[in-house]
């Protein structure tokens, strides 16, 4: 089915800008304050493992801050301890104190508001406290864990739009080939790693590091969805228009929004590593994943289903209408109003530390060339570049196919609805086969069930009843569905557990964002193509009515012609014809897909990862560890 997570590297906050060695003199290490997992502390000379082999290797001189050093002595793969442990989350939510001096550093802790030298230091902590919740957690920190929850929530608002609503409202109006074009709105979270340098550089000391782009983007957000939401209906009708030449500006205008969400995600993540206190910095990515699931999960589920005239005239009405209790134009306004009136409230009362740090843009974008000349990064970015073929039918086409087949809006949202705590708790044991698994082994088992959902979810489509949605069919939808979207997950999870596995802790933040901004473009630049490969393998004949009808919405049809495409279609129907598909294109390229991920799985992408999996850590730091 169709794939409406969230971006995937909005799944952890990214570090604000790489660093450098940091010298074994500086006492204060508070950019490894969560690198040392529990068994480090009980390991005073911890080996190095080769994860398939068991190969050991001397320890450099200077202990390397890598929780994957421990030796598991159950005999599973420590290494593959990726994502589920509290440490890895920290370890990728450290500011860029990694990156400078021993002076640099004194000098921005003395600068912050809470410095103070009548109290002890703290301890800097090993793990983040497993029993502590958010109730124990100091009344500052649960503030500002709310407060990015609703920043988070801001973001999952439109992504929640652009990537799930919609396509399927533009689905009346536009080919699949069209709405291809629409996918190419959601390219900026794949690429924003390319100006976070920026972001994370340039700022005003009168507004504050994170303001000072916080405010700015919110304001523009609000605006536009403002904009969007009293033009919103004309523009989706001109995007069909022309044979569907509109689409580009239509797209335009949420490549812009979709663009502001992407920087402002950068901005609160970077923020993130501040508000909250050193031994709570853990809920920094449970704020980022209640936010903008919830956006999300608000934008696509609950605005469908609310829509949609069926649901409405259900449940909400005594007298049918054609129209939803809630429209697309109306929901823009009012979370734009939100916005702005959101975005007032942090500039008048939230109040951010200064301070005099200064990051290098050309420093962050020599490390990121650096990890790029890489052999193995060059082999995963390859990897991650084709692996997602095999699936783009399945997650792009699928559903629309299904809304095209006759499949209502409200019995989408509700096979979303039924599939979100399912794809939550599935999750879990995904994270604990990629605990107890190397992860990429873990991968290519999901890999190769995402393929088989991929079949089935066609067979789904095949067998949709004549006589109209079913409970039976209904079922079915739902249960592939949840097959689909659980492959997904425990892909996602075992290649996140192995990206957090490979970084090299001194550039983590740039490591980590790079992999996760190469994984999501493997997923999105496919997504144009096979959309117009659907329309191109469909053929669909429209044959004028044997009779006049009296209920006529267009001029008549008077010979055959095509109707493979949308516009035409409505044309077709409009003027009394029936179209008649005699090959729909969506099968065939959903069998390609499928093909093109079988070979290409056995013969380079499994064989590759293996040969990824099997590597030494050494192998993927950008300096040998015996020279640092």
């Amino acid at each position: 089915m169709q794939d409406h997570t969230i971006p995937r590297e909005a799944d952890s906050v990214k570090s604000d800008s790489p660093g450098k060695h940091r010298p074994p003199s500086l006492q204060l290490d508070i950019g490894r304050r969560s690198l040392e997992s529990p068994s480090l502390e009980s390991s005073p000379e911890p080996s190095f493992e080769d994860s398939q082999m068991g190969r050991k290797s001397e320890p450099p001189p200077r202990r390397e801050p890598d929780r994957s050093t421990s030796k598991d002595t159950s005999g599973q793969n420590s290494h593959a301890s990726g994502t589920m442990d509290p440490q890895i989350e920290l370890r990728r939510k450290h500011p860029s104190l990694e990156s400078a001096s021993p002076v640099s550093q004194t000098a921005r802790l003395m600068d912050r508001d809470d410095f103070s030298l009548n109290e002890k230091p703290p301890l800097t902590p090993t793990s983040p406290p497993t029993d502590t919740s958010f109730f124990d957690l100091p009344r500052q920190d649960r503030r500002n864990f709310l407060l990015l929850v609703l920043l988070y929530f801001l973001q999952g608002i439109p992504m929640g739009l652009a990537g799930g609503s919609v396509p399927f409202l533009l689905k009346s109006h536009l080919s699949y080939g069209q709405i291809g074009v629409f996918s190419l709105a959601s390219y900026p979270y794949s690429l924003k790693l390319l100006w976070s340098p920026i972001v994370d550089a340039v700022w005003s000391p009168a507004l504050g590091r994170r303001k000072s782009w916080i405010l700015p983007i919110q304001t523009c957000s609000g605006l536009g969805m403002i904009y969007l939401g009293s033009r919103i209906k004309d523009m989706m009708v001109s995007a069909g228009a022309s044979d569907g030449s509109g689409v580009w500006s239509f797209t335009g205008w949420w490549f812009f929004l979709v663009f502001l969400c992407a920087t402002q995600d950068i901005a609160v993540d970077g923020w993130a590593l501040t508000l909250l206190s050193l031994p709570n910095l853990s809920y920094a990515s449970t704020a980022q994943t209640v936010g903008l699931t919830a956006g999300h999960f608000l934008s696509y589920t609950v605005f469908l289903a609310f829509n949609s005239p069926d649901f409405a005239n259900r449940w909400f009405r005594s007298t049918p209408s054609d129209v939803g209790v809630m429209t697309l134009g109306g929901y823009l306004t009012v979370w734009g109003w939100f916005y702005l009136i959101v975005t007032l409230g942090l500039a008048m009362l939230k109040h951010e530390e200064k301070t005099k740090e200064k990051d290098s843009i050309m420093e962050v974008y020599r490390s990121m060339i650096g990890i790029l000349k890489l052999k193995n990064i060059q082999s995963i970015i390859i990897v991650h570049l084709i692996a997602k073929i095999g699936f783009q039918a399945n997650d792009g086409v699928t559903n629309l196919k299904l809304l095209d087949k006759g499949f209502s809006q409200e019995d989408l949202a509700l096979t979303v609805l039924i599939d979100f705590p399912f794809e939550i708790s599935l999750g879990y044991y995904a994270g604990r086969w990629s605990t107890a698994y190397p992860a990429m082994h873990v991968w290519c088992w999901a890999f190769i069930g995402r393929l088989v959902a991929a079949v089935l979810a066609q067979g789904v489509v095949m067998i949709f009843p004549e006589d109209g949605v079913q409970t039976w069919y209904l079922l079915t939808v739902i249960a592939s569905h949840i097959f689909s979207t659980f492959t997904n997950t425990v892909m996602f999870v075992a290649i996140s557990a192995f990206h957090a596995k490979i970084s090299d802790p001194l550039i983590g933040g740039t490591y980590m964002t790079l992999l996760a901004t190469v994984s999501n473009l493997g997923g999105t630049f496919p997504r144009y193509f096979i959309l117009k490969l659907v329309d191109y393998f469909t053929v669909a004949t429209c044959h004028p009515p044997s009779s006049p009808p009296q209920d006529l919405k267009g001029d008549l049809v008077i010979s055959t012609f095509s109707c493979a495409l949308e516009a035409q279609k409505h044309v077709c129907l409009d003027g009394g014809g029936t179209c008649d598909i005699s090959r729909d294109g969506y099968y065939i390229t959903n069998v390609v897909c499928v093909l093109i991920g079988v070979v290409t799985f056995w013969i380079y992408i499994r064989p590759a990862a293996m040969k990824l999996q099997a590597l030494p850590l050494r192998a993927w730091r950008l300096v040998d560890p015996d020279t640092r």
